[in-house]
């Protein structure tokens, strides 16, 4: 069967073995069932089968699509806008799947990456490891939409260039909406020009993309503009056996006092920390209820085979013998010295030990970049200690000095690989992101590879994400997100920023629970908390589902939107070349370009685990 244009949603795909185990038990019963009705002869006339998915097709709606499609020269002159749009986008997709794939042969992530599993593709909501399934709701309304606006698109289009629609429907995988589709008459279609059909084909992503920007409009514009950051230092996450967790501290609590003096926000918490005195300390959490809590320094996040050895639950004890409490102390105690002995409480209950450790910015040295110049290849991690003659204790410190510095600029590093400690002379090149100088690294946030906290607890960065949503607040990204576009780019990564490193915390909208960092203000408060955090994390979702969309489906290859386009327009090209064209040419052409575009996309998905290590 031809559905003409298919607005493709990806199937669902499983976090966790045992789920993943139940849940294909489940689609294969299913299955099962679809085949005997089918075989039975029990299924409906307007319920067909594709494999597991069932197609519901409808008649009705096309009066209405005749009604709207009276102003024709006002739709043609919107599709051929859409027409344009689509071919940048389509050349864009080509080009960044084929880099994509090249970069999976060439320099493969290990398998085990996060962010490259196949499953994170897949915008599923518990499926995939950063999308909780507190965000179904929005997302879920973000697909309906999207799925409505491309295929009404595509049957609006239809009834502009008198091509007449047999059916139009939904594609379901269980309860799971998985598609849309418009399905054409095959004779009229063949009938329309060349342009008419491209135009047909171009108008799901064009209605896709204006979505996105009219959400984002509003989001970034009003509903943000509504909601501030609650008082207090928003606790994102709670170390295990950590003095917080002992004390009952939660994630999405917020530490609104410190022995009676109050935290505004999480810049605050580390202040009044210090000032406590005593090995005790109250903790007012959101305002209403007060918790004891016991000073110690406490690791509440640590990268695999780090240089420190530290876990997660570790506590520090003493550096160099000198005892400490407070990362204030941790700093003051370890000065200017490149590496120090940490005395450490282990996490599951375990003997004190002593550790002698670098303490600095853990990075990854990037191949072909200016600091593996002078380095030579290596996978071992580089503990950066002092930068350009300043004390580096962590990478954000790094961070800042690199802001700093011009690109052309000579920077002396000095470092640890291991045991040994090594000095380099490196040029800088250009960080296109801020203009100022690159070193060429992967960051390790925190302190050598670890994040450590007074009494255990991650904070979440409530005020940078709202900055960069358009609301009031510094942008951690700086002129980036100054632009409309910028904005929608950000917007696109702040579900996997958690895992890509440039942030603690992944964003999933105001969800989880995380609703209790933020409140809202201005006349829109008499809506109710509530009601703005709904229509913030619809608003979130359907630009975010419907640039989605908009960008598969101009992959150039079929049965997507973009390979139709592709067919279309390299008829037009051809027919006008001095050579006597034929429907072979085309196909070699819409072929190569389509086989092309599958094996970058499988390399994409699969390259990690087939090269990685």
């Amino acid at each position: 069967m031809d559905y003409g244009s298919f607005a493709l949603v990806s199937p669902p795909a499983i976090y966790g073995s045992e789920l993943l185990t139940w849940v294909l038990l489940g689609l294969a019963l299913y299955w099962g069932a679809v085949v005997a009705l089918q075989n039975a002869g029990r299924l409906p006339d307007y319920i067909g089968t594709q494999g597991p998915i069932l197609t519901f097709h409808t008649k009705r709606g096309r009066e209405l699509l005749d009604r709207l499609a009276r102003p024709k020269r006002f739709w043609r002159a919107w599709s051929n806008l859409g027409v344009g749009i689509a071919l940048v986008v389509m050349v864009g997709m080509f080009v960044f799947l084929l880099q994509a794939s090249m970069s999976a042969l060439s320099s493969p992530q290990p398998a085990t990456s996060a962010v490259r599993q196949p499953r994170n593709i897949l915008v599923i909501p518990g499926v995939n490891d950063f999308l909780p399934l507190s965000a179904t709701p929005g997302i879920v309304f973000g697909l309906l939409v999207g799925l409505v606006v491309h295929e009404g698109g595509h049957g609006l289009l239809c009834r502009v260039e008198d091509i007449e629609i047999d059916s139009m429907g939904i594609a379901m995988l269980a309860i799971l909406p998985v598609g849309a589709f418009v399905e054409p008459d095959q004779e009229s279609s063949k009938a329309a020009s060349r342009g008419g059909q491209t135009r047909m084909f171009a108008a799901g992503v064009t209605n896709n993309f204006a979505v996105t920007i009219l959400a984002f409009a509003l989001l970034f514009g009003p509903i943000v503009g509504a909601i501030g950051v609650a008082p207090g230092a928003a606790v994102g996450g709670v170390a295990p056996d950590s003095p917080a967790a002992e004390a009952g501290i939660q994630p999405n609590d917020r530490i609104t006092a410190v022995d009676g003096t109050p935290v505004e926000g999480n810049e605050e918490l580390a202040e009044r920390v210090e000032a406590s005195q005593g090995e005790q300390m109250t903790v007012e959490l959101n305002g209403e209820e007060t918790v004891t809590v016991d000073r110690a320094l406490s690791v509440t996040a640590a990268m695999d085979d780090g240089p420190t050895g530290l876990s997660t639950g570790d506590k520090i004890l003493a550096v160099d013998g000198q005892s400490i409490a407070t990362e204030r102390g941790f700093f003051d105690a370890v000065g200017d010295d490149g590496r120090v002995t940490l005395t450490i409480e282990p996490a599951d209950g375990g003997e004190r030990v002593e550790r002698t450790v670098p303490i600095g910015a853990a990075v990854s040295v990037v191949d072909g970049e200016p600091l593996a110049a002078e380095t030579g290849p290596t996978d071992e991690t580089f503990v950066i200690t002092r930068f350009d003659g300043e004390r580096v204790h962590n990478y954000e410190q790094l961070g800042s000095l690199l802001e700093e510095t011009e690109p052309g600029q000579e920077a002396t590093v000095t470092g640890y690989f291991g045991e040994e400690q090594r000095t380099y002379t490196v040029t800088l090149d250009n960080n296109p992101r801020t203009g100022s100088g690159f070193l060429g690294i992967q960051a390790n946030p925190g302190t050598s590879g670890v994040t450590v906290s007074d009494i255990g607890v991650q904070l979440y960065p409530a005020g940078e994400y709202l900055a960069l949503l358009g609301g009031n607040g510094d942008s951690p990204f700086g002129p980036i997100t100054d632009t409309f576009l910028g904005q929608i780019g950000i917007a696109l990564f702040l579900p996997i920023f958690g895992v890509i490193g440039l942030m603690p915390f992944n964003f999933a909208g105001f969800t989880g629970g995380i609703q209790s960092f933020y409140e809202v203000q201005g006349a829109l408060g008499a809506f109710g908390d509530g009601t703005v955090f709904l229509l913030a994390n619809l608003l979130f979702w359907t630009g975010w589902i419907n640039v989605q969309l908009g960008f598969f489906n101009c992959i150039p290859a079929f049965p997507l939107d973009g390979g139709h386009i592709l067919r279309t327009s390299t008829e037009a090209v051809v027919s006008r070349l001095p050579i006597d064209a034929t429907r072979g040419m085309v196909r070699v052409v819409t072929t190569t370009v389509g086989v092309t575009m599958l094996v970058s996309f499988l390399l994409m998905l699969f390259g990690p685990q087939l090269f990685g290590g």
